[in-house]
């Protein structure tokens, strides 16, 4: 069966009904399941006997079953009748005047799933629709499951004298000492945690605690937070060890204290560093599309990749993708971050990054800047704790970004699966510099859509704290101490996954501070020397001149074939043109093998970006490679990883020593095994040769979750052609076809 949670964690059956077929395939109901369609409070589910074929593996959540979509990731509901020939997408709400044949959502992840109601009773199949329009457009953000999900949690807990939020090992930024550690950790000696924002009483939208100047002392912030958008006085974010520092900012909203304002913070950001370098501002809003723009790229993404059928768009498909603009807007980022690290690596001066409120535009570049300058943001733990400092704690609008209550259209924006796009791009091109996987990138993003975890629920701290609050009171639950109820974060990556499956987060290319290696029979921590690393890896240096060009290039995918008169180098033409130090700073650093525990900037001439298959293309069945795409390079590599450590553990049990003492352990390493890979060498369930079952969607699968079958004969992008996101939110009932 496919339920996976019970009412013991708050969550009931709302509706359902018998006697459905889930459509499997997209031109027959050869291969259809039979079962029964749930709505409970947190997820339509469906519930069958048969299984689905070719389905040899099962990476498992805890919190969904195999067939389920949690509420919160229905993007629409969409239904049909066949013999009246109407159609309608159905709201919070609504009226549906006719008996639905069919049943489509059109998910936030990019899946389509069809329900078919042929030999269901007419009545219980349009409750169960109406159910599903209506929990999957909650009113108030303590209608989200995650607050009936907590409760029951924290409520039990409290009876079975357990802490609900115990045992992660990470920083949740949520008090002084954590900062504290940061501070040290950054060698920021003239930085200061402040707790002018306890309780919240100076800015909503900040966190209770911040790092500020030393020479700042808090009676000047309480002057000046006034003046600022939204009281979002600037907020230190990194150290450089050479003493220059990252910082964020909302914009000054009274332009007579403008200047007098900005001397002041960047004399007090000058007096931080130790050669009281310069300080520049950035303003991203001037320099980087808008949320808007970022949306309307996103969605066009969807319809070219998911909507529209390949077939059809086959031949216009890499001129359609340019036109999206979405990997356009993914190198304006990148660029940007890069000319950041510039200004911090290479001329030693702090930055101000500039927002108007420092909620968006900000967190992407202030996250993306830290990972390729400092390589503990490119550890798993760090990594997270990035996202936690830089998105959840400063404020990012998730619950509007993501439109969970489904109010606003204009305020919903991808700006976090923009900033994994990113972050992919760099690790395409780096595989070895990152301790974590494109899988995990692609499951946080997915997370996003399961409302029980505070770190993508709302839109600042002081909200998740406001809301607790009033929820625990209205539901009679003792908070003891507690100032609000504790979401679980989404970094406990036991709530959703097994051991087993948390090892598809790790890299077996890693080359991180803890990686060993054996030299000359003796076990030695792996340090990889200039040498070790082939610069043919990371393309031609002559291309990286264009990297921080002005961008009037077109952005394209290019094809295979293009990309060798692409990249050939025109030594002529590069001497004639006289650098910039920008340039020359780029320049000089490609020309040298990468330091993997150093800077990274990545290359960004067009052919050096590429579409994430993985997260954009994986429910697509055209797209999708059998025993192919980097999933089985990533299989060969594991179980070489995986002999390598045992053969590692067989040589410190022959020299005697302790495997605790020379071993390093991740979070997400599996604590009932030594090793840390999905696949393993030698084993006697896995052989050398690819598995059947790997194809380029693994772990996710095409099969049942992309059904994009004609609707009455006529083709589904026609359908939907010019929809916003996925259809028109107008009422279609009354249209004929």
């Amino acid at each position: 069966p496919s339920s996976s949670l019970t009412n013991q964690s708050g969550e009931i059956v709302v509706n359902e009904v018998s006697f459905v077929r889930k459509c499997i395939g997209a031109d027959s109901s050869h291969g259809d399941l039979w079962g029964k369609l749930i709505c409970t409070n947190f997820k339509v589910s469906f519930i069958t006997h048969d299984a689905l074929p070719k389905q040899r593996f099962q990476v498992a959540n805890r919190l969904l079953g195999e067939h389920d979509v949690p509420l919160a990731c229905v993007e629409q509901v969409v239904t049909v009748n066949d013999a009246k020939g109407k159609q309608k997408v159905l709201c919070s709400n609504q009226k549906l005047k006719f008996n639905p044949t069919e049943l489509i959502l059109y998910c936030k992840d990019f899946r389509i799933i069809r329900f078919r109601f042929d030999e269901a009773g007419p009545q219980s199949a349009k409750k169960v629709c109406l159910a599903i329009a209506h929990y999957s457009q909650p009113a108030d953000p303590q209608l989200l499951f995650g607050f009936e999900y907590i409760g029951k949690q924290y409520y039990g807990s409290l009876v079975n004298g357990v802490d609900p939020g115990g045992g992660l090992q990470m920083p949740l930024f949520d008090r002084p000492s954590e900062w504290d550690r940061e501070i040290k950790r950054t060698g920021a000696a003239e930085w200061r945690v402040c707790s002018i924002n306890e309780g919240y009483v100076v800015s909503p939208s900040l966190p209770e605690y911040f790092v500020v100047p030393v020479s700042l002392a808090d009676q000047d912030l309480k002057q000046y937070l006034c003046f600022f958008t939204a009281h979002r006085i600037p907020l230190w974010c990194w150290n450089h060890p050479n003493g220059s520092a990252l910082v964020r900012m909302a914009s000054i909203s009274d332009p007579l204290q403008q200047r007098k304002l900005d001397q002041r913070i960047c004399s007090a950001i000058t007096k931080s560093h130790p050669q009281r370098s310069d300080v520049l501002k950035s303003d991203l809003d001037k320099n980087l599309p808008n949320i808007q723009d970022i949306q309307a790229a996103f969605v066009k993404v969807r319809q070219i990749c998911v909507i529209e059928p390949f077939e059809e768009s086959e031949e216009k498909w890499l001129s359609s993708m340019e036109s999206s603009r979405w990997l356009e807007y993914v190198r304006a980022f990148l660029k940007h971050s890069a000319e950041v690290v510039y200004l911090l690596e290479g001329k030693h001066v702090s930055v101000i990054l500039q927002e108007e409120e420092d909620r968006d535009l900000s967190c992407v570049v202030s996250s993306l800047v830290q990972l390729m300058l400092d390589p503990h943001f490119r550890s798993l733990t760090g990594f997270q704790s990035l996202v936690q400092k830089e998105w959840v704690m400063a404020g990012h609008r998730f619950l509007h970004r993501c439109n969970h209550l489904k109010k606003n259209d204009k305020e919903e924006s991808p700006l976090f699966q923009l900033f994994l796009d990113c972050v992919w791009q760099i690790i395409n091109q780096y595989p070895a510099a990152f301790e974590f996987t494109e899988t995990y990138l692609t499951v946080l993003s997915d997370s996003m859509w399961i409302p029980v975890f505070s770190t993508f629920l709302f839109n600042c701290p002081q909200q998740r704290t406001e809301n607790s609050m009033d929820f625990a009171k209205s539901k009679c639950i003792p908070m003891g101490e507690e100032k609000a109820l504790r979401f679980p974060p989404v970094w406990d990556w036991s709530q959703q996954f097994t051991p087993k499956d948390q090892a598809l987060f790790n890299n077996p290319m890693y080359v991180g501070k803890g990686a060993t290696c054996v030299q000359n029979g003796t076990v030695k921590s792996f340090r990889r020397t200039k040498k070790n690393y082939s610069s043919t890896l990371r393309g031609m240096p002559s291309s990286l001149r264009n990297i921080l060009m002005d961008g009037h290039d077109s952005l394209t995918l290019s094809r295979r074939n293009s990309l060798v008169p692409r990249l050939k180098p025109d030594f002529s033409q590069i001497r004639e043109v006289v650098e910039s130090p920008t340039e020359r700073f780029f320049r000089d650093w490609v020309s040298r093998p990468a330091d993997l525990q150093g800077m990274l900037i990545p290359q960004l001439l067009p052919s050096h970006l590429a579409l994430w298959r993985l997260y954009f293309l994986r429910w697509v069945p055209e797209a999708s490679i059998p025993k192919g795409g980097p999933v089985t390079a990533y299989h060969k590599l594991s179980q070489l990883a995986d002999e390598v450590e045992k053969l590692q553990s067989q040589l410190r049990q022959y020299k005697g020593a302790t495997p605790a003492s020379t071993t390093t352990s991740t979070p997400s390493a599996p604590q009932s095994d030594h090793s840390r890979m999905y696949f393993k060498a030698g084993s006697t369930h896995e052989s050398s040769s690819t598995p059947e079952y790997l194809s380029s969607s693994f772990p996710f699968s095409p099969v049942g979750n992309m059904c994009r079958r004609s609707i009455l004969g006529t083709p589904l992008s026609k359908f939907l052609n010019g929809a916003k996101i996925w259809l028109s939110t107008e009422t279609l009932a009354n249209e004929a076809l």
